[in-house]
C-alpha cells in the first residue's frame, strides 16, 4: 500500500480539528464521510469536496474504496463503531476518551487483534510538538530520574470565532448519563493520557477531590498519584474561572505541563490556550543552570490535529501502530475513573482494578441545576459587561 484512503465517521465540532490533517496528506485520500445528519454531511462533502456520502456507518464500512476510518462520533458509540470497523477490515482511529467502559475498551482492542488491523486512539497531545520534544528530553535523562508530573489546567472564557461557531447538539450527550462524567472525562482525558505517556510509567494508586461545578465542569479538583516507580509522584489540578479571559483561538482554557527531574526541569507552558504568551512553547532547565527555549516548535493547537492525522497515515503506510496506543488509551481511562472513585470514597483507588466505569458524585446534573447554572452564567455576564462600562466610565 503506498496511499491511505481513509472515511471519516462523525463530521461534527471535533472533525473541523481533525479532518484538515488527513485532506493535506500528501499519502491520503478522504474518499467518504458518514454521518447520520444529512444537512451537516452534505455540508462538509462541500467544504472539503469529497463527494461520496453515507448515513449508516454499515454502509461505509461496505464501502471496498475504504482502507481505514477515523471514527469521530459520540463516546457512548465508540466501542460499537470500533469493533464493526474491524470486523470489516479497515484499520481504525477513534477519537478519545477510548470508550465509556474499560470493558468496551478491551472487547475494541481484542477485535482490532483478531481482524489483524491497526488501531489507534485520536490523541493529539502526542503530537503537539512542544509536548513530544519534552517527552524526547525527559527519555534522553537531560533532567535526570523524573520525580514530579504536574499538570494544571484553567477553563474560563473566550471570544474565538471557533468556540462560538459550536454546534451545541454536538454536546448534548456529554451532559447527561450517556457519558459517565462531563469535564474530567472529555476534556481531561488529553491530560491524563499525557500523565502516562510523558513518563511512559503506569499509575498505581490515586487520591483525589472533585467538587462538581457549574453545568458539566468538575472543578475545583486536585488529585495525586503514584506511579510503579515509588519515587515518581504526579498531580493535576483543574480550575474553572468564568470570569477570566483566556487567550485562545480555540477552546476557552488553558494547560500548563511541569516534569521535575533530579537534574532539571522541563516546562511546556500551552496546550489550547495562550496565557503565557511571554514564555516559550518549551523550557529546559539543566542541572548547570542552563536554560534553552524551543521558540521554534509549532505551538499552533490546530497543528496539533494535522500532525495526529499524518501520524495515523503514516503508520498504516509502515504497519506500525501509532501514539496513541489502545492500551494507554484504557490506563488513561482508568486514571480519569479512579480520580472519580478516590474522590467519591475518599481513600486511595488502584486504576487497574477497575474494569468497568465509574461516575463522580452528583452527576448528571438535573434539570433544574442546569437552569441554575445558565442563569448564573447570564448573570455574572451582566455584572462583567457592568464593570467593564464603570471602568470605561
Amino acid at each position: 500500500m503506498d496511499r491511505v484512503r481513509i472515511g471519516i465517521v462523525g463530521v461534527g465540532n471535533i472533525a473541523t480539528l481533525n479532518v484538515p490533517g488527513y485532506l493535506a496528506h500528501e499519502s491520503c485520500d478522504v474518499v467518504a464521510l458518514c454521518d447520520p445528519r444529512a444537512d451537516v454531511l452534505e455540508r462538509r462533502s462541500r467544504e472539503w469536496h469529497v463527494e461520496r456520502t453515507y448515513t449508516e456507518l454499515d454502509a461505509l464500512l461496505a464501502d471496498p474504496d475504504v482502507d481505514a476510518v477515523e471514527i469521530l462520533g459520540p463516546t457512548p458509540l465508540h466501542a460499537e463503531h470500533v469493533i464493526a470497523a474491524a470486523r470489516a477490515g479497515k484499520h481504525v482511529s477513534v477519537q478519545k476518551p477510548i470508550a465509556n467502559t474499560v470493558s468496551d475498551g478491551r472487547r475494541m482492542v481484542a477485535a482490532a487483534a483478531e481482524a489483524g488491523v491497526i488501531f489507534r486512539v485520536t490523541e493529539q497531545a502526542c503530537y503537539y510538538p512542544p509536548l513530544r520534544k519534552a517527552r524526547d528530553l525527559i527519555a534522553s535523562g537531560i533532567i535526570g530520574d523524573p520525580t514530579v508530573v504536574r499538570i494544571k489546567t484553567v477553563v474560563g472564557r473566550t471570544e474565538s470565532e471557533f468556540q462560538a461557531n459550536l454546534d451545541p447538539a454536538g454536546y448534548s450527550w456529554r451532559f447527561n448519563n450517556q457519558s459517565p462524567g462531563g469535564h474530567l472525562f472529555d476534556d481531561v482525558m488529553h491530560k491524563y493520557a499525557m500523565a502516562l505517556w510523558l513518563v511512559d510509567e503506569q499509575v498505581r494508586s490515586v487520591q483525589a477531590v472533585v467538587r462538581q461545578g457549574p453545568l458539566f465542569f468538575e472543578a475545583p479538583t486536585v488529585a495525586l498519584w503514584e506511579y510503579a516507580r515509588h519515587d515518581l509522584l504526579g498531580m493535576m489540578e483543574v480550575s474553572y474561572a468564568p470570569d477570566m479571559f483566556i487567550r485562545s483561538d480555540y477552546y476557552g482554557a488553558d494547560e500548563f505541563f511541569e516534569i521535575q527531574g533530579t537534574r532539571g526541569f522541563v516546562w511546556v507552558t500551552r496546550l489550547c490556550g495562550n496565557l503565557h504568551v511571554d514564555l516559550p512553547p518549551l523550557v529546559l532547565y539543566e542541572e548547570d543552570g542552563r536554560q534553552s527555549s524551543f521558540a521554534e516548535l509549532d505551538a499552533s493547537y490546530d497543528g496539533s490535529f494535522r500532525h495526529a492525522a499524518a501520524g495515523f497515515v503514516d503508520g498504516i503506510l509502515s504497519g506500525q501502530v501509532p501514539d496513541l496506543s489502545p492500551q494507554k488509551g484504557i490506563e488513561a481511562l482508568q486514571l480519569a475513573f479512579a480520580v472519580y472513585q478516590a474522590s467519591n470514597e475518599r481513600r486511595a483507588v488502584d486504576p487497574s482494578e477497575i474494569e468497568e466505569s465509574v461516575t463522580p458524585t452528583g452527576w448528571p446534573p438535573s434539570a433544574e441545576k442546569m437552569h441554575t447554572d445558565v442563569e448564573e452564567l447570564f448573570r455574572r455576564e451582566a455584572a462583567r459587561e457592568e464593570r467593564l462600562g464603570e471602568a470605561k466610565a
